[in-house]
């Protein structure tokens, strides 16, 4: 079971590397290790796994975090309109993207970065996102708002890219241009 022992925390060089593809079809131990990704975000959002094993709770997380060079992520999350996302992918790849942007307004953090970053990430409001999933399958997802956010994310860590990277650094909470706040 992944704890946040297995976590690295910003400033670990593999954070800064661009991932390595994922051959496919994937081997036995890189489906066992983006189940095990899969199952860390749903133990991180269970109250009681939670407590038990010191987690903090997670949306999304990418191999590069913990320290494994593939281009792999899991995510679990339920958006506002309660639609569930929950994924492993190997070699997620974005396609397309709006040309408006999206910011959370609450800002976003991260399961590497132990401290709070303060101001607004832009991010596409909508993506389409090519990858290869858990069973082996090609799939296309169209994303919005909170799911395309969440999934940008994680890319952006497949490819060296902290959250906070795309933080306007003079004045963190500036408005993004053309961009809408996702609550």
């Amino acid at each position: 079971m992944l704890t946040m022992d297995d976590v690295i925390r910003e400033g670990h060089p593999t954070l800064r590397e661009v991932a390595e593809p994922v051959p496919l079809p994937p081997t036995d131990d890189e489906v066992s290790l983006l189940q095990d990704m899969l199952q860390f975000l749903k133990n991180s959002q269970d109250e009681k796994t939670c407590a038990k094993y010191n987690l903090r709770p997670g949306v999304g997380i990418a191999a590069p975090q913990l320290g494994i060079n593939k281009r792999m992520i899991a995510v679990h999350f339920e958006d506002a309109n309660e639609k569930i996302y929950s994924y492993g992918l190997f070699n997620p790849k974005i396609v397309s993207h709006s040309v408006e942007k999206a910011y959370l307004s609450v800002g976003e953090g991260c399961l590497s970065v132990d401290r709070p970053v303060e101001g607004y990430v832009p991010r596409y409001a909508r993506i389409t996102v090519k990858a290869t999933d858990i069973n082996g399958n090609d799939i296309k997802l169209r994303l919005k708002d909170y799911a395309a956010i969440v999934f940008q994310h994680e890319i952006d860590h497949l490819n060296g890219i902290m959250f906070y990277d795309h933080i306007n650094k003079e004045n963190p909470y500036a408005i993004p241009e053309n961009a809408k706040a996702i609550d």
